[in-house]
């Protein structure tokens, strides 16, 4: 019927695609104008050239930068109002530890510096850090730590599910709401589909404060799906705090063997909390869109529990890609040996370029990634890097044991970072995430320890035998790596 229409009035379909080649036009201005990744400006304008309408939809729900729009603007104006609140604080506490750990921390003084500058991060001294293996090592240790709350208790998760390690979580904290214990829970409504109208509902009744950071209303529209907080975070007291890759959820504390998951989670204790507490506070403001009174008794100050200098690398849609450029600086700083882990890896270029620089200076650098990832794409992707590393000179180790799901990285001997941030676009580009900078030499050798244990669970993979993979595995990674900055 459409064919007959057009037959008999051709003007308007001719008038049709010229606006459409106009719309095209404009938007191809808007992409190059808007996104400032080369390689995912390249991508989103192969979509809407080659994939007329449907490349479109999937630029307007994915590609759009919300880094500019008011949504953000708000953000970013009441960080800057939780900043001045604790100004004073942060600006005497970088500077008192700087001073004190001047020869220690040389190596590392670009990054730190860095950290301070782009996003008010402080380095502190005198904290106790803790490495926590699994959910199983990771979950015990929360519960006797919110068990001794008294004052107030923060929660920032990505995924948060409805079952037994959850609902036995959500027991504890409305416990302690009973005991006059201020809990506020912030959640992403991406990752938490799973958590439940009943259960945030309990949460409620027991007058928990409860809040997704960015709410979505058509989960399969979700035009924020970019912008997810991909944060893991509990907070005790301003004194306590939790973070790394484990959410709240059965499969982290494996009840089933054959699927098992292989974490890290860093328990601090120490003036380190500050800066989460910042952090917090900034995102509660942006969900709940009400700046609740903030005093002192959620700031911890000159609390020494520990021998661990500790600084926080922050991101997301709001701030500069503080974690990306921590990252590529502290890798560049590297003079003996680098061990990363992460479960995905599509680096953005600068990371990539530091690793294997690094690499081809003498550094031993070694990279543990999955042997199969939760997603065909995605592993494909991080597939066509290896070849790469493997020429520069990098060791490449499949883990075959199960899903290994940890972000660290260690440096030589005092440098380690635990957090919530992939090795991927979307967490150094997109997400709200954090990760954790300790500077010890007990941690370092923890997360060493750790590293070449899990090797005997590693399949290490050779150039050589790489490159014998069937040309069309080669293809199929190498076009999934065209889409890496879209995935």
């Amino acid at each position: 019927m459409l064919k007959e229409f057009f037959d008999q009035f051709p003007y308007i379909l001719l008038g049709l695609e010229g606006l459409y080649l106009i719309g095209i036009i404009f938007l191809a201005g808007k992409i190059i104008m808007d996104t400032r990744n080369t390689s995912k400006t390249l991508a989103y304008l192969m979509l809407i050239i080659f994939l007329p309408v449907l490349g479109i939809i999937i630029y307007f729900v994915f590609g759009v930068n919300y880094r500019k729009n008011k949504f953000y603007t708000f953000k970013i104006e009441r960080n800057e109002q939780v900043y001045k609140a604790v100004s004073t604080y942060i600006r005497e506490t970088h500077h008192k530890t700087l001073e004190s750990h001047q020869q220690q921390m040389d190596q590392f003084l670009t990054t730190v510096n860095f950290l301070y500058n782009a996003g008010h991060s402080p380095l502190s001294q005198g904290n106790y850090a803790e490495i926590l293996v699994n959910g199983e090592g990771k979950f015990e240790k929360v519960f006797e730590v919110l068990e001794k709350a008294v004052h107030h208790i923060h929660l920032e998760y990505y995924i948060y599910d409805n079952d037994s390690i959850g609902n036995r979580l959500a027991d504890l904290l409305i416990k302690k709401a009973g005991q006059g214990v201020k809990v506020r829970f912030l959640y992403d409504d991406m990752g938490s589909g799973k958590i439940g109208k009943k259960l945030l509902q309990r949460l409620k009744d027991a007058s928990i404060e409860v809040s997704p950071v960015n709410k979505i209303t058509f989960r399969l529209l979700a035009n924020r799906v970019n912008y997810r907080d991909h944060r893991k975070i509990i907070i005790v007291d301003g004194a306590e705090v939790f973070t790394g890759g484990i959410n709240v959820s059965d499969k982290y504390i494996n009840p089933n063997p054959k699927q098992y998951w292989r974490d890290v989670h860093l328990y601090m204790k120490g003036e380190a909390a500050f800066y989460f507490q910042f952090l917090f506070f900034s995102n509660w403001i942006f969900a709940t869109e009400k700046i609740p009174e903030i005093s002192q008794l959620y700031f911890t100050k000159s609390l020494e529990e520990g021998s661990s200098l500790i600084q926080t690398a922050a991101s997301g849609p709001d701030t500069q890609p503080s974690i990306m450029l921590s990252t590529t600086s502290a890798i560049l700083s590297a003079k003996k040996r680098i061990y990363i882990v992460t479960p995905y890896f599509i680096p953005v270029e600068t990371v990539f370029n530091a690793i294997k620089q690094a690499a081809l200076s003498g550094v031993d650098v070694r990279l543990m990634v999955p042997k199969s990832g939760d997603s065909i794409v995605v592993n494909a992707a991080a597939y066509s890097y290896y070849e790469e590393l493997l020429e520069n000179k990098v060791r490449v180790f499949f883990y075959k044991k199960g899903f290994i799901h940890a972000k660290t990285m260690l440096i030589d001997d005092i440098f380690s970072s635990v957090g919530t941030a992939n090795m991927d676009v979307r967490s150094q580009e997109l997400n709200f995430e954090v990760n954790a900078l300790v500077f010890d030499q007990k941690i370092n050798g923890k997360l060493q320890d750790l590293f070449r244990e899990d090797m005997n669970d590693c399949e290490e993979i050779h150039l050589d035998s790489w490159k014998k993979r069937p040309k069309y595995k080669v293809f199929f990674e190498h076009l999934a790596r065209l889409l890496s900055p879209l995935i």
